[in-house]
């Protein structure tokens, strides 16, 4: 099969589509043909190598050459020994958490705390190839109007935004959230699922033609390049009181303005560092006005039923920059990179 295997870190040069043996179906795996697969960071760091050449946390080191790729949608292609309730033909997505099932976070319901918790596509083959395996317990029906683009890209993403936006955020219809980074995976997801939720939605972006995306996606847009302490127009929208939640995957550039744009008792919902992992606030701005930071990384299996069930029933549709050839893999890392697009990258291979 084709498959784009990482073999050192570097640059986009070093991506390249090879031919490698098609996988077997272990006890419990299902043989998934991927249709569609979506481009995440952690696709672009596992080339790249860690985001400002510091290994993310928790991390654990795998050996080259390897298979990324944690989105993917398919259609099943084998079933290995013990497999129920799939078979040959049907069609899939991929939910990316690995967990044991076992521990008393799995058993809690809480699988992305698991003590063995894994990503498919980082510690395991993922889905930039014509053929993968997954976990049986990793798989969810899709149904025949579901189109494989869309359900590549909720997975990650949508499952982490959801996350943090409802199950953490406790985002209510009527209330104002504040995304920052609203062009990328998470913070398109944002806008979508708060505007699913009854939220005034604004959306922090960094150049004009985002703007005119994010307004068009039913946001109420904030241009960081004009706004530079994005607080200040946070408040004069909201009449000097803030949010009542912030979805901020960005990290150490933007966290003292968005931490200054919550309202007395906002939250603020952390998933990511893409701009730095040590930001330099003062902690009285949080605890002074009884504000909570809470983390919140992807999300377990109700979190994902969750988007994958409003994907199903017509309720949200993601937001889709382009959909390429896996061939053109260079590109679509570059644009990634470049910070081009507005919404999710998707793959076909």
């Amino acid at each position: 099969m084709k498959a784009l295997l990482i073999r050192q870190f570097g640059g986009i040069d070093t991506l390249k589509i090879e031919d490698v043996p098609d996988p077997k179906p272990g006890p419990g795996d299902v043989l998934v043909r991927i249709k569609s697969a979506g481009v995440n960071s952690k696709d672009i760091w596992a080339r790249s190598g860690p985001p400002g050449g510091k290994a993310p946390f928790p991390w654990k080191p795998r050996p080259f050459p390897y298979i990324t790729g944690g989105d993917g949608a398919g259609v099943v292609e084998e079933v290995g020994e013990g497999v129920e309730g799939f078979r040959p033909g049907d069609r899939v997505g991929i939910n990316p958490i690995l967990y044991c099932g076992r521990c008393a976070y799995c058993l809690a319901g809480e699988q992305s705390l698991c003590f063995d918790y894994k990503i498919f596509g980082d510690h395991r083959p993922g889905a930039f190839a014509e053929l993968t395996t997954i976990p049986q317990q990793n798989l969810i029906a899709l149904p025949d109007h579901v189109p494989f683009e869309d359900a590549a890209v909720l997975p990650a993403c949508y499952t982490t935004a959801w996350r943090g936006l409802m199950t953490a955020g406790q985002l209510q219809a009527g209330q104002d959230l504040l995304v920052v980074g609203a062009s990328g995976g998470v913070g398109t997801a944002a806008l979508v699922l708060g505007n699913y939720a009854g939220a005034r939605v604004f959306a922090l972006v960094g150049d004009a033609e985002k703007v005119r995306k994010a307004e068009a996606s039913g946001a109420i847009p904030i241009d960081r390049s004009a706004h530079p302490k994005f607080s200040e127009r946070v408040l004069a929208l909201t009449d000097g009181l803030g949010v009542h939640v912030a979805s901020d995957p960005v990290g150490a550039v933007t966290w003292p303005e968005t931490i200054r744009s919550l309202r007395r008792l906002g939250k603020m919902v952390i998933c990511g560092a893409s701009g730095g992992e040590r930001p330099d606030f003062d902690i009285r701005e949080v605890y002074q006005r009884h504000r909570q930071i809470l983390g919140a990384p992807m999300g377990n299996l109700r979190d994902f039923h969750a988007v994958m069930s409003l994907l199903f029933q017509n309720r949200i549709r993601p937001i889709i920059h382009t959909v390429m050839p896996l061939a053109e893999v260079r590109e679509a890392h570059r644009m990634f990179e470049a910070r081009e697009h507005f919404g999710k990258i998707v793959l076909v291979p």
